[in-house]
């Protein structure tokens, strides 16, 4: 059975003419009927009584043509569906992405993005820099939001996202927390609240810069997630370096200053970037992609160390 012969039968149907039937479908009469003698053939049942003047559907042909239209139904449905997924109009989306991003200026975009193209699913999954990463590679995530550029990495494209700088955490009465601005070398002898420096590129880098600094860092708690150093920090654990962005969760009289700039040496930031295998974009994540660059290009630039 040919799916021809099944448009040709549906068009039959509708117009009780082979003449105009074939007009409809732009063929010739004798090839029509051909093929709808082919089809009873297969059927083993006449579909329509023919007589001088008139074409009527059977019994049979009356059993058949709902099966038919539904078929013709399903392909329109499927061939509607392709063009969207084609189009990055329906499709699905997996992002990972720390905790900490929740935060931020993300959870608007999603929102955003949702209201543009309901018909893309976007899944987010919450895992650690490093686990993100593994997730990218083995293409359980399309991309991910993560404060790790991942430059010199050919498998991973990345993109810069926003400017999220680096701020000092300190507990409540501390000595400092007068001040608005510290340098770097004023928390030497301090207390620190960590990400895990196994799991966290950015918590690697904030360690190299206080060794470039002059000073390792006096490590007493390492935590996954940001939200937690704050909680810690709170608690008269230590101090923390955080991005700014979590300064909307300073609470139990957290105080944050920023951080002096210092010229010629390794900066401090938790800039947040987008990374996207280079090799596979499918035309959802490529849409994502796109609408999220342009959203955070007219994002309010912070000031800089």
């Amino acid at each position: 059975m040919e799916l021809r012969q099944i448009k040709y039968f549906v068009a039959v149907s509708d117009e009780l003419s082979f003449t105009r039937a074939a007009q409809k479908l732009h063929v010739s009469q004798p090839p029509l009927s051909f093929q709808i003698a082919s089809l009873e053939t297969e059927l083993g049942a006449r579909l329509f009584d023919r007589t001088s003047r008139s074409v009527q559907l059977s019994e049979a042909g009356k059993a058949f043509l709902p099966h038919a239209q539904a078929v013709l139904a399903r392909l329109d449905e499927a061939a509607r569906h392709v063009q969207r997924v084609a189009a990055g109009l329906d499709g699905r989306v997996q992002v990972g992405l720390a905790g900490s991003h929740f935060f931020g200026p993300f959870p608007k975009f999603i929102a955003q993005f949702r209201s543009s193209r309901p018909a893309v699913q976007v899944v987010l999954q919450e895992m650690t820099p490093s686990e993100q990463l593994g997730a990218l590679l083995d293409a359980r995530l399309d991309v991910c939001v993560s404060r790790n550029a991942m430059d010199g990495d050919a498998q991973v494209s990345t993109e810069l996202l926003w400017r999220d700088p680096v701020v000092v955490a300190l507990p409540p009465g501390h000595a400092l927390s007068g001040r608005k601005r510290l340098a770097l070398g004023d928390l030497k002898g301090e207390d620190f609240v960590s990400l895990r420096l196994d799991s966290s590129p950015f918590a690697g880098n904030l360690f190299k810069a206080c060794v470039a600094h002059g000073f390792t860092p006096k490590i007493v708690q390492q935590v996954v997630q940001l939200p937690a150093a704050l909680n810690l920090v709170a608690a008269g654990l230590g101090v923390a370096l955080v991005p700014s962005s979590l300064a909307q969760l300073r609470q139990g009289g957290i105080h944050l200053c920023s951080l002096k700039p210092f010229p010629g040496r390794r900066k401090l930031n938790g800039d947040v970037y987008l990374l996207w295998r280079t090799s596979d974009v499918s035309p959802a994540v490529a849409e994502f992609k796109k609408q999220l660059t342009t959203w955070a290009s007219a994002l309010p630039v912070p000031p800089t160390q």
